[in-house]
Order: structure tokens, then C-alpha cells, then sequence
């Protein structure tokens, strides 16, 4: 080490502020991610990863601002640096020993004993460097990447002495995310092996993390009808018991018009009461993001801010971004009438008013299902999360005593957690009861139990008309006072 005598200066990236944290929108992302840049892109496939931070997600499935081939970092964008919200679960299902091809012998001009390959995505236990037609033992030289995820070769002294041209040879394997396929998405179980990949991991969140998930999604394939089935389906019975919703885009690609969305729902077939469908895409950073990545955050942040609690409509808040486009980057336009005419057809989409704003309330089984628990994003989200915490809550009474005393505290405890969300203006109320009549004798013997409860969270204002009339009594009073 050099001797230091005088003053220095060193530099740390901008830091980004510390994100709130909140789990009732807890989401889990899956798509595909720059894992190669990782000391072990193997290790990183079809495995949970949960962030706290960019650091973390960057730290857990590297980073790329190529979103089109590595769809998840769209999410770690939209969490950290466009809402600042936290956890974010990931899963990266792009296998490197699988999804990978060859990239060709380039010559590589050396500068300063480096040589750069300006080649992303390679596999860093794939390369072979050569001088001339002879390999450089790894010994000499050291293998890295840029910022810009290119590598950058090294050559120690040893390495250098065999380099007489100024040129190094560099080859090897690269990720080939075009590899990947909506069949990688979905996954499945393995029967054999008892390995579960893509979606099918959903079970694994809450026996991992102690969380359940509040939001699924798969921004950048979740437009093929077979991923967003795999997620509406996913949204019920996770580990047999718990209910959440799932963001759904709309191919913006074949639905380049307003006019065309409520045809490609058509052809989506997704009318799942879990589902939120979104159209059109979202420009912000001066990147293309799809909006169900934008939308998921802006729903995690707004839980988060609200005490973690979901009752609050996603629709009408505003939105961090510089516009709405097609996937080509083409603009789009709507005013208020086409907006609502998408949230007629169970579309949410972003409306430029003052301000760009998501805008619409309906699930995508509206209009079909006109259910009021099922219809409104905020009281489907309601239902949801109260059911899921009910669950959370009382689980540790399952196994006592069937006897008065556990029917009794359950009810208070209940209607006292009830109580408080109302006095917070959370909802319009909350009962529970037990029913004597729903708990037969021969129920209770077979170790059952039923309560029934009931739960009125707030509807959206989504509506608001003030009606204009001409009052010529005010007038004629006006020029009468003028008179005097």
C-alpha cells in the first residue's frame, strides 16, 4: 500500500433515499434478470430473493437497464427509484446453464494492460482469452465487468509478457434471454425431484419469509394469456389458505388503440375478480416500463403510507412519470372520455389530468361481476388482506379447547381489531358472530368451528355530479340592490 501523506478524495454513487417498508401489498415479481454479473449466476434460478433496497435486488440478481431482456429489473426501477417502497420479492427464472449461447472470438484492442468486450451478458466461467492462436492461463489475467456489464479483462505482468500485438482474443458463453419462454414463467413441479420453479414458487413466499404475498406479477409476460392465467389461478388457496390479486398487462402490441383493449381482454380471457388488467405501457427515466411494474408499486406505496392497511383505490394518484406509450415508444393520448371507457370494459389505465395519474377502479371481472367486493380493486384488496390476517392472527388458538371461552375471546378480539379499523376510517365496519345454528352439535364434535363475519369497507366516490342551474332570483336581487 502507498504511503499517505496530504488530503484525498473519493466518491460514492448518489444514494437513493431509504424506501418505506409495507407488506399488505407485498409484491413477487418473476421474470428474468442479468445474473451473470453475480459471483454465482447459478445459484440465482428459480430461487425467492427478497430486497429491502436497489443494493439488495442488485446484489441478489444483478442489474441491467435493458428491460425488454431482463424484465424484473423494470420493478427494481419502479419500487427504489420511482416510489421508494419496500420489501420486493424476486424470482429469476432465466438459467444461465440453459438459456445461453455462444458468443464468437472477438478481438479486443488492449489499453493499459485491459481489454473490454463490449458484449453483454457473458458467463465469466465461459471465457477464453487468447493471445494470438495460444490461451492465457486465468491465472493471468483477472475477469470483471464495467458498469455497463461488458468485461473487462486484465492482464497481470505474467499475462502481458505473452501479448506481443496489442490485441487479445476473447470468447465464451453469454445469457440468451430470448431463451426464455412464458413455459419458463409459469414453471411447474417436479415430481421426481420436488423442485418447483416459476409461479408454482407463490407457495414458498410465506414458509420462507413469513409474509404472504399481496400482489403477483410478471411485467413483460404476463400479456401472454398463459402467464396471466398461471397468476389469476395463483391468487387463491396459496399454501391451501391465502388470497391476493395479481396485475395483469394488456399487449400493447395488439391493442395499439383504446378501441382495441376490450378485444384483447377478450382474447386474454382473464375476467378473475383478482386480476387488475393495465393498458397501455409507461414512460418514465426515459425508459419504457410496462404498467403493471408501475402500477404494483404505486399500490405497495399507497398500502405502506396508509398505516399497511388496503382500502385505499389506486385509481386517481399521481404518478412519477413522463407518459403512456405503446411498446414502440409511440405516445399515447387518452382525455377522460376514453379513459373511462376503458375502466367500462375493467381496464385501468393512466389518464395526463394535471399531473399523469393511474385512473380506474374495476377488477377485470367487472363488467361481468358486479359485486361490489369483487368489482372494486380497494374492497377485493379489503377482503383479501382481512381474510389473510384473520388467518395470521387466530392461528395459534387452532388445537385449543373447543369450549365457550375460546368462541368468546376470538369474537372480542375480533370485533375490538374490527373497531379500531373503523375508528381509523379504514372501513365502514366490521362485525363477527358465532351462530349457534351454523355449529351443530355433531360440527363441534368433529372439531369444527364456523363464525361468520361481516366486512364493509368504503366503495370509491367514483362518480361525483354537481348539477349547474340558473338562478334568476339571484340576479333579479342583485339589480335590485344595484337600484337602491
Amino acid at each position: 500500500m502507498a504511503y499517505q501523506h496530504g488530503i484525498d478524495i473519493k466518491e460514492n454513487a448518489t444514494s437513493i433515499s431509504a424506501p418505506i417498508t409495507g407488506t399488505a401489498g407485498l409484491q413477487v415479481v418473476f421474470g428474468t434478470a442479468p445474473v451473470n454479473l453475480l459471483a454465482d449466476p447459478y445459484a440465482a434460478v428459480n430461487k425467492l430473493i427478497i430486497a429491502y433496497s436497489l443494493a439488495d435486488a442488485i446484489a441478489g440478481l444483478g442489474y441491467s437497464t435493458d428491460y425488454e431482456s431482463y424484465t424484473l429489473c423494470q420493478s427494481m426501477d419502479a419500487n427504489f427509484r420511482l416510489f421508494g417502497i419496500a420489501p420486493v420479492i424476486f424470482c429469476n427464472v432465466l438459467d444461465p446453464a440453459k438459456h445461453k449461447t455462444t458468443q464468437e472470438e472477438t478481438e479486443c484492442e488492449l489499453s493499459g494492460g485491459q481489454a473490454i468486450l463490449r458484449v453483454a451478458g457473458m458467463l465469466l466461467d465461459t471465457l477464453v482469452v487468447k493471445a494470438g492462436d495460444q490461451n492465457i492461463n486465468k491465472e493471468n489475467y483477472i475477469a470483471s465487468f464495467d458498469d455497463d456489464g461488458y468485461v473487462v479483462i486484465t492482464l497481470t505482468k505474467a499475462g502481458l509478457t505473452s501479448v506481443t500485438t496489442g490485441k487479445i482474443k476473447i470468447s465464451g458463453e453469454k445469457l440468451d434471454p430470448k431463451a426464455v419462454t412464458e413455459t419458463d414463467i409459469v414453471g411447474g413441479y417436479n415430481s421426481e425431484t420436488g423442485e418447483e420453479t416459476g409461479i408454482e414458487l407463490v407457495r414458498q413466499v410465506y414458509p420462507k419469509f413469513s409474509m404472504t404475498p399481496g400482489l403477483l406479477l410478471a411485467p413483460g409476460w404476463s400479456h401472454n394469456a398463459s402467464v396471466a392465467a398461471t397468476l389469476a389461478a395463483k391468487c387463491n388457496e396459496i399454501n391451501g389458505v391465502f388470497t391476493c390479486e395479481c396485475l395483469i398487462d394488456i399487449s400493447t402490441n395488439n391493442a395499439k388503440k383504446y378501441t382495441d383493449v376490450s378485444t384483447e381482454k377478450e382474447n386474454l380471457a382473464c375476467i378473475s375478480k383478482h386480476a387488475i388488467l393495465c393498458w397501455p405501457m409507461i414512460k418514465a427515466m426515459n425508459r419504457v416500463f410496462y404498467y403493471s411494474a408501475v402500477l404494483a408499486a404505486l399500490i405497495s406505496y399507497t398500502d405502506a403510507s396508509n398505516d399497511d392497511v388496503p382500502n385505499l383505490s389506486p385509481s386517481n394518484i399521481k404518478i412519477p412519470v413522463s407518459g403512456a406509450v405503446l411498446g414502440d415508444g409511440e405516445e399515447v393520448l387518452l382525455d377522460q372520455d376514453q379513459a373511462n371507457n376503458l375502466n367500462a370494459v375493467g381496464v385501468v389505465t393512466a389518464l395526463n389530468s394535471n399531473g399523469w395519474r393511474s385512473w380506474g377502479n374495476n377488477t377485470a371481472c367487472y363488467p361481468d361481476n358486479t359485486d361490489p367486493k369483487d368489482r372494486w380493486i380497494a374492497c377485493r384488496r379489503f377482503f383479501s388482506w382481512h381474510g389473510n390476517s384473520f388467518i395470521l392472527s387466530y392461528f395459534d388458538r387452532v388445537d385449543n379447547p373447543a369450549n365457550y371461552r375460546l368462541i368468546e375471546n376470538l369474537v372480542d378480539d375480533e370485533n375490538i381489531r374490527g373497531n379500531s379499523l373503523v375508528s381509523q376510517g379504514k372501513t365502514a365496519g366490521v362485525r363477527i358472530e358465532y351462530n349457534a345454528t351454523e355449529n351443530p352439535v355433531s360440527q363441534v364434535l368433529d372439531g369444527k368451528i364456523k363464525f361468520h363475519q361481516y366486512l364493509a369497507p368504503y366503495t370509491p366516490a367514483e362518480y361525483i355530479e354537481n348539477t349547474l342551474e340558473f338562478d334568476p332570483s339571484m340576479l333579479e336581487t342583485a339589480l335590485a340592490g344595484g337600484d337602491e
